[in-house]
């Protein structure tokens, strides 16, 4: 099943009320039909959380538009290249690895591969220290706005500072 119809899947699922969630991680995005699907999926719905490290021409936050749709950027001390891609699927999770950032030219112009993780536990493992950790990131995390402005994420009052790629030098 393409990216495109993934996305489709959990729009369809928000919208008859069932669970519905994406959640991925890449370097970049820019192609406007996965764009123009994650807006529908955001108003179906679908809370959707995007770890995009550089270039993302996608407006999360948009009121009517894209209000379940959240971005951050981790810009730490290494290069990023890691494309993990997580599909809630009514309790029955998805997650691929990738060689493709959501780029026209990776998706449309180039031989790309992208496999599912089957293994439970590799699938845990690979969910926890590459998008969870992403996600609690709150040192270098910047939450993109609905402006296109960039907002510096900092710990909450009471919350532990927390730095994704610290964590995985650490070894989980």
């Amino acid at each position: 099943m393409p990216l495109i119809k993934r996305i489709e899947r959990e729009t369809r699922l928000a919208q008859e009320g069932k669970p519905a969630r994406i959640i991925a991680k890449m370097n970049a995005l820019n192609e406007a039909q996965v764009i123009r699907a994650l807006y529908a999926a955001s108003q179906a719905g679908v809370q959707i959380d995007l770890i995009v490290r550089g270039a993302c021409t996608l407006r999360p936050g948009v009121p009517g538009i894209s209000d379940n749709i959240r971005v951050r950027s981790i810009v730490g001390r290494f290069l990023e290249h890691s494309r993990v891609y997580w599909f809630g699927n009514n309790g029955a999770p998805e997650l691929f690895c990738a060689s493709a950032d959501w780029l026209e030219r990776n998706l449309l112009r180039r031989v790309e591969t992208c496999f599912p993780i089957l293994d439970a536990e590799v699938a845990r493992r690979v969910y926890r220290e590459t998008l969870q950790n992403y996600l609690d990131d709150n040192l270098n995390a910047w939450e993109l706005q609905a402006d296109g402005r960039y907002r510096k994420c900092a710990p909450g009052n009471g919350e532990p500072p927390h730095s994704a790629q610290m964590t995985l030098l650490a070894g989980v």
